[in-house]
């Protein structure tokens, strides 16, 4: 699955593509529509101490650049 959710990121927003703005690399640009349909926070209840997910969910993190470069995950739990 997650290598078909990849190739259809690379079919609709493609490195490269005809793009006007492409001042920081040939990523930069499809990297900014990919993340537009993607999610930048993610709240997920804790049960148990165990993630309450359904069967068949899970929780995926994509990497839309292609250069290197370093980022953060910052985690926030709220409870008792």
């Amino acid at each position: 699955m997650r290598s078909d959710i990849e190739a259809y990121f690379d079919r609709i927003a493609p490195e490269g593509g005809p793009y006007r703005h492409n001042s920081e690399g040939s990523d930069d640009m499809p990297a900014h529509l990919k993340t537009a349909l993607t999610q930048v926070q993610l709240s997920i209840p804790v049960i148990e101490g165990g993630l309450a997910l359904g069967t068949w969910q899970g929780v995926y993190l994509f990497e839309h650049r292609v250069r290197p470069h370093r980022r953060e995950i910052v985690l926030h739990l709220i409870g008792e």
